[in-house]
């Protein structure tokens, strides 16, 4: 009786665990499945199977209404420790055309920097966006727009994925700018196994999008991918 008793036991085990792992995986493919029928509205382009604003992150308030503080001053700017924003050269009309520069802390800061119902992306979700487009070595020429990079030969800017990333440039560990119209760097929302974290990196002279890493004091633009 004990051992057909255990058997009982055993049996309904596995088949408990069984029909756990069929309704995991139903419930995952139904979310990647209702995933691309999200609807696509103004500043917003569908890439492959994600869909990402066409505009940089241009807020100063966390998700949750908390301000995010803005910071002017280079040696302030290097010795945060928490998040913060400034303007490309802390030129207000800067941010019209291009959005608000953020240090790596506001990225990641729980309170939350994207929109409701958008997302930091993931490295992997930035990889993915570069495979659907053909691969890092060509998508820089898809993703970056017709306007405001300085024209170098062989280089052509053709936006043809809708991404429209514009070349605002970035603020390096000490507080400086520097490169508009050059280089643009977006965030990710992954940290790397040395405290940095990775972005993804386009320039005027290359179709490549690089995939770099940078400590959280760096201000770089954000975009976003819807959830």
């Amino acid at each position: 009786m004990k051992v057909a008793h255990f058997a009982f036991l055993l049996s309904f085990f596995f088949c408990s665990v069984l029909v756990s792992c069929s309704d995991q995986e139903s419930n995952i493919k139904s979310q990647v499945a209702s995933r691309p029928i999200s609807p696509i509205r103004i500043n917003q382009v569908k890439i492959g199977e994600q869909i990402w604003m066409t505009k940089n992150l241009n807020v100063s308030r966390y998700r949750n209404g908390d301000v995010i503080p803005q910071v002017t001053n280079p040696q302030q700017w290097a010795n945060l420790t928490t998040g913060a924003w400034c303007y490309y050269a802390n030129n207000s009309a800067n941010g019209v055309v291009y959005g608000k520069l953020y240090n790596g802390y506001a990225v990641n800061d729980p309170r939350g920097l994207a929109p409701v119902g958008y997302h930091i992306p993931t490295d992997l979700e930035w990889t993915l966006l570069t495979i659907s487009l053909g691969g890092e070595d060509i998508a820089g020429d898809k993703m970056k727009a017709t306007t405001s990079w300085n024209l170098f030969p062989g280089v052509i800017n053709n936006n043809s994925s809708g991404f429209t990333g514009l070349s605002g440039g970035y603020r390096t560990l000490d507080g400086s700018f520097y490169n508009m119209g050059y280089y643009n760097s977006w965030w990710s929302s992954s940290a790397t196994d040395d405290s940095n974290i990775w972005y993804r990196f386009v320039k005027y002279n290359s179709s490549w999008v690089d995939r770099l890493k940078n400590s959280p004091n760096s201000g770089f633009s954000v975009r976003c991918v819807k959830d």
